[in-house]
């Protein structure tokens, strides 16, 4: 990755290079979620959402691939229409799917309620789509199998957001009428 003197430092400038690196031969512009999506942490972090410290850059691929940078750490599943957006030049994780890639790597739940609160305070989904995103997560966390919702209102809860009755009472909403 070239700079030029004077010019400013871009944004997230290590993680965009790690990011580069997962596919050199590729332009930016020309990468699909093939060559790597900015995920877990790191997306939370791009964002602006919760506290969690991205201390490595986390990327998704649909298939398995390694690195030598140990400051790289790469996650394997499959990535599905409608789970990544492009934000600021780099393929990255909607928070939906970040909060529920989190909890499937068995992040601190008090910290996920933080990025889910942060991303829906912010606007960045709804939150009957961080339900159905969650929703594979239920059991593993004491709730009914695919219990997305119930799930979204106990991290809610952790959070303490005074929205919370509010946002529940629009996922309900929500998911009422797509039935």
């Amino acid at each position: 990755m070239y700079q030029l003197a004077g010019a400013p430092v871009p944004d997230h400038r290590d993680l965009r290079g790690a990011w580069l690196q997962l596919a050199p031969r590729l332009r930016a512009w020309e990468r699909t979620p093939e060559q790597g999506v900015v995920s877990h942490r790191s997306a939370a972090e791009l964002y602006g959402l919760g506290h969690l410290p991205a201390d490595q850059h986390e990327f998704t691929l649909p298939a398995r691939r390694q690195t030598r940078r140990p400051d790289v750490r790469i996650h394997v599943r499959p990535l599905h229409r409608g789970e990544w957006a492009s934000y600021g030049g780099l393929l990255v994780t909607r928070p939906p799917r970040t909060g529920a890639d989190l909890l499937r790597a068995r992040e601190d739940p008090e910290a996920v309620a933080q990025v889910t609160a942060d991303a829906l305070r912010g606007g960045y989904a709804s939150p009957s789509e961080f339900a159905a995103a969650l929703a594979p997560s239920a059991a593993a966390h004491g709730f009914r199998r695919s219990d997305g919702m119930s799930l979204l209102d106990w991290l809610l809860d952790l959070a303490e957001d005074p929205e919370r009755s509010r946002w529940m009472s629009q996922a309900r909403l929500q998911e009422q009428t797509a039935q």
